[in-house]
């Protein structure tokens, strides 16, 4: 952040507060981490009310507080007080970034958004300085953390959005003010907390809102994709470029020994790139990501020869070789972040297009937050499964009995409850050499990460 007056900050967030005189260097939420030129910002969570730790940051040398409500032991010229300390936090984010003069680059999507994310900024940064989200900290709270973390030295910044409910990216997007705003896919996510399919893509599509009313932006949207015609009704409400990535973009596509090399059209240019793996989500991240190179006036072929070098992220697909307890090896597809439905058919597909000398296993946790539609999806994954040549199907949590209930005899298959006990049954007792292990399900609610986190661990391998 760049360094700003104790008076100016009172400003940009509406406060009439008299506060001291000084000035700050960095805006923190956490009272362990806050230091000495630091303005801490008291947020009030399900968890914890950072007002309760209000008096601590002061004794330990904080000298600038922002809270919701003036407290009684803690000096008032030390309080600049707000309604909402959430609302004050995203509007220093937002005049922080008014400060930066690179590109802005905003992202949103159902699935694979902070593979997306992680592969625009691993581009870019081979033509300038980066910054971007870390990890996924895209939510009311990490994107205005993320934006008033900016880094003023760096060309671009990279921001990812997420969302489970209308209005929320509006929110967000009023903050961040992009250059260029992105919509991946658009799936049934957080569908629980919708009215309808359509009602999350008009929540995604509210991304294209903070596009410069000059013009001068681009809207990049997947034409591929559920409710595309939304996406690109809204995107072009605004006085911005409308760019589409898709299947039309491919020119040719082939395969040879293990590695797909596509020709694809960007922005009117012919390139080629190779992929490692070449599931459809890794081809659409990549074309994503040249799309919006190319909008960003980067040379696009140079950008396409570095996509190959691009390696999954930990817990979204990434590959591990892990030996055995009794001798031998075998491949775990550590893809245990995200289980939503659609993300859950292009993981399954992706297992069954793979090559293998050993038998093909699938360990899939339950898919959260899909409301009534949560029997006919797992049931939907469940079919899938059938049709494929995938040799043992290992369901998690009771919702997945219903996919279980789909799986022809001669598909081998197991049921556990929860996780507990899933790593050893799974390293003692079924995997064999040579086998292909992939591992999905919702994170917070299966907890398969910290399965796949046991294997790796305990399987004294290498990454792939």
């Amino acid at each position: 952040m760049i360094k700003i007056n104790s008076k100016k900050i009172a400003e940009i967030v509406g406060s009439p507060m008299v506060v001291v005189d000084t000035d700050i260097d960095e805006v923190v939420t956490d009272s362990r981490i806050a230091k000495r030129g630091d303005l801490f910002i008291a947020l009030k969570g399900d968890r914890f009310d950072g007002h309760d730790f209000v008096k601590d940051v002061i004794a330990r040398g904080v000298e600038l507080v922002m809270v919701q409500k003036q407290l009684p032991d803690v000096p008032a010229v030390r309080q600049i007080v707000v309604p909402d300390t959430l609302e004050a936090f995203g509007k220093l984010g937002r005049y922080n970034r008014r400060q930066f003069k690179g590109r802005v680059i905003a992202l949103t999507g159902s699935a694979g958004k902070t593979t997306t994310k992680e592969e625009i900024k691993y581009l870019l940064a081979r033509f300038g300085n980066v910054y971007a989200t870390g990890g996924n900290h895209n939510n009311h709270i990490g994107v205005p953390e993320t934006l008033c973390k900016i880094n003023m030295s760096s060309d671009y910044a990279v921001i990812e959005m997420g969302m489970s409910s209308k209005g929320e990216i509006s929110k967000l997007v009023s903050y961040t003010q992009p250059d260029i705003a992105i919509v991946t896919n658009v799936y049934p996510m957080h569908i629980e907390f919708f009215d309808s399919l359509e009602g999350i893509a008009e929540a995604k599509a509210e991304i294209f809102e903070g596009l410069p009313a000059d013009g001068s932006g681009a809207a990049i949207i997947n034409e591929d994709t559920n409710f595309a015609e939304i996406l690109e009704k809204r995107a072009l409400e605004r006085p911005a470029k409308l760019v589409k990535f898709g299947r039309n973009n491919i020119v040719s596509r082939s395969e040879k020994d293990g590695v797909t090399t596509i020709q694809a059209l960007i922005g009117g240019e012919k390139v080629s790139f190779e992929l490692t793996d070449g599931g459809e989500h890794h081809v659409y991240n990549a074309l994503c990501a040249l799309t919006a190179a190319h909008e960003l006036g980067i040379d696009v072929r140079k950008a396409a020869a570095l996509i190959r070098d691009f390696g999954a992220l930990d817990g979204r697909g990434k590959k591990h070789e892990l030996k055995l307890p009794s001798g031998g090896v075998y491949t775990l597809i550590d893809d245990s972040y995200s289980g939503q439905p659609e993300a859950m058919k292009l993981g399954i597909e992706a297992l069954d297009k793979m090559p293998a000398s050993g038998r093909k296993i699938a360990v899939l946790g339950k898919m959260a937050e899909l409301g009534a539609y949560s029997k006919a999806k797992h049931v939907e994954i469940g079919k899938l499964l059938a049709g494929t040549n995938i040799d043992i199907v290992v369901g998690v949590c009771p919702e997945m009995k219903d996919m279980l209930a789909q799986l022809p005899d001669r598909i081998e298959r197991h049921y556990f409850e929860n996780k507990e006990g899933l790593d050893e049954f799974l390293a003692n007792k079924l995997l064999q050499n040579n086998d292909i292990v992939l591992i999905k399900g919702a994170r917070y609610s299966s907890k398969l990460y910290q399965v796949a986190e046991s294997l790796i661990k305990n399987g004294e391998g290498k990454d792939l």
